[in-house]
């Protein structure tokens, strides 16, 4: 067969066969499909779309493609945490460490920044020293021993889906539903998983723009893994504004200390327990959600949250002492204050504009081969339904370079929306899938 035919047969929305997408897959992950191609085809399903015997075939080919990873000599359910990609979602790193603290098995298996959305691996490379190129052995010791390791894409763990994940984001193809979907359940299937919480986003700056297509992604998740005899809950959560106060990695990282020593924005820390609370009853460590949500905020109150995460960061090869000294974190070096125009409410805070500012200064990539700038991003000094003053401060932009502060700068500006009356509050969950 031909790789043209294909990409034509998806471009005009055929059904492929199971031998037609395990040709395409093979043939990208060994090279004798170029880049071009493959982006070709990425934007096809874009387009095209695919049907559940299409995303199947996928997913169980990108798995197919690696290693699986057998936990089960690992004594408890294991459950892991996904996010579709927000601005500010830092809550894998709060959500992970209080679920291990209250004795789930927690095997992270974690992606890089996309588009304008931070990944958590980026965040938690931030941390000097910090390592997330572990071998199996040791993702299975480490799960042993603290129930929680943060791993990448590994040569053995679906690779395909690593070069397919890398060239979705240099193609513009991120946002197809299909392709999130078989990425995601790719890595979880792969890694021996009992059950999985996601959190889909939703609003300006999520990849998914309307509550339909959120709703249609977590349908299509938790479908995959219940025909795989896995539990899925999916939460839809908002993301028209970004959630906590920072945005970039390293300022990331400071918010996740802030809020698990129960410091933190009200938004993030109630989305990180609930998110918690559903691993927590999934991995069967409670009878019923209500328990699951109680333990969830003891083990917030008591600390032991955020010394689960001090604990992975040491066996990670990181200084856990930045979580106390900030200034052991990547600092930038120029800062620059965005100021209200006017006085009002804060009617609308455009995630998307506040990831795009940041990723252009350099907290995210714009290529696959981009380097990104742990020190850099922003944070802001209010949040939607705030009242401020003219001259007011709303955010601060931080950068280690001069070049496209400016441009980053006028994003920033036109991201906040201020009116003469308060708005309507906006719920943060907006519904539960599976």
């Amino acid at each position: 067969m031909r790789t043209v035919d294909l990409i034509h047969r998806k471009r005009d929305g055929e059904e492929l066969s199971a031998e037609e997408i395990t040709f395409l897959v093979d043939g990208y992950s060994d090279g004798t499909i170029p880049d071009y191609q493959a982006s070709a085809f990425l934007m096809a399903v874009f387009f095209s779309g695919m049907t559940d015997r299409e995303v199947d075939t996928l997913t169980g080919r990108m798995v197919a493609s690696g290693e699986s990873v057998d936990l089960s000599s690992i004594p408890g359910i294991k459950v892991d945490k996904h996010s579709t990609g927000g601005v500010g979602d830092k809550t894998s790193l709060i959500a992970a460490p209080l679920a291990a603290a209250a004795g789930v098995v927690v095997p992270m298996i974690s992606g890089r920044a996309l588009g304008h959305t931070g990944g958590t691996l980026d965040k938690l490379e931030s941390i000097p020293g910090f390592r997330t190129s572990l071998t199996i052995d040791e993702f299975k010791a480490q799960l042993l021993e603290h129930k929680l390791a943060f791993i990448g894409q590994t040569p053995e763990v679906a690779p395909a889906d690593g070069k397919f994940y890398a060239l979705r984001d240099a193609s513009a193809t991120v946002e197809s539903i299909p392709l999130i979907a078989s990425s995601i359940m790719a890595k979880k299937l792969a890694v021996g998983l009992d059950a999985l919480v996601l959190d889909v986003k939703v609003g300006a700056g999520a990849f998914i723009k309307r509550q339909v297509d959120a709703r249609r992604l977590a349908q299509m998740m938790a479908g995959i893994g219940r025909r795989m005899n896995k539990r899925v809950t999916a939460l839809i959560t908002d993301m028209n504004q970004p959630l906590g106060y920072a945005v970039g990695n390293a300022l990331e990282v400071m918010e996740v200390s802030q809020t698990l020593q129960n410091a933190g924005p009200a938004d993030l820390t109630r989305l990180s327990l609930e998110l918690a609370a559903r691993m927590i009853f999934l991995g069967k460590i409670t009878a019923t959600l209500d328990e699951a949500r109680e333990l969830a905020q003891k083990k917030l109150l008591d600390g032991s949250g955020y010394r689960k995460l001090k604990d992975v960061i040491s066996a990670q090869g990181g200084n856990p002492a930045v979580l106390d000294r900030f200034d052991l974190l990547p600092n930038a070096t120029g800062m620059r204050e965005i100021m209200s125009p006017r006085a009002g409410y804060i009617s609308a805070i455009d995630a998307e504009y506040i990831g795009q500012a940041s990723s252009m200064i350099g907290a995210g990539r714009n290529t696959k081969e981009d380097t990104i700038d742990p020190a850099v991003g922003v944070i802001l000094e209010v949040k939607v339904g705030q009242k401020v003053d003219a001259g007011a401060v709303l955010c601060r932009l931080y950068y280690t370079r001069e070049d496209d502060v400016e441009e980053g700068a006028q994003l920033v500006e036109d991201a906040f929306r201020i009116s003469s009356t308060p708005p309507e509050n906006r719920e943060l969950i907006l519904e539960v899938v599976g």
